[in-house]
């Protein structure tokens, strides 16, 4: 036995790869081709992506909201 082979059998067969996707934050479904809508920013850690599924992603508005520019000034 080669030592790729050895190395191979030792570690078994390559699991399976997860499915990718997110919950709409609109219905709470999951999709497989999430849109990003929102990125919320959080005082400490990383910001939050907000994610729908194709048929909701038109609801939100594009950009930032004027609330939303006010509050980072």
């Amino acid at each position: 036995m080669t030592a790729p082979r050895f190395v191979a059998a030792l570690l078994g067969p390559e699991p399976a790869h997860e499915p990718s996707g997110a919950a709409c934050c609109r219905c709470h479904q999951w999709t497989y081709a999430p849109v990003a809508v929102r990125y919320i920013e959080r005082p400490s850690g990383p910001g939050v992506t907000l994610y729908a599924c194709p048929s909701h992603a038109t609801e939100f508005p594009h950009g930032p909201t004027p609330g939303e520019l006010e509050q980072g000034a």
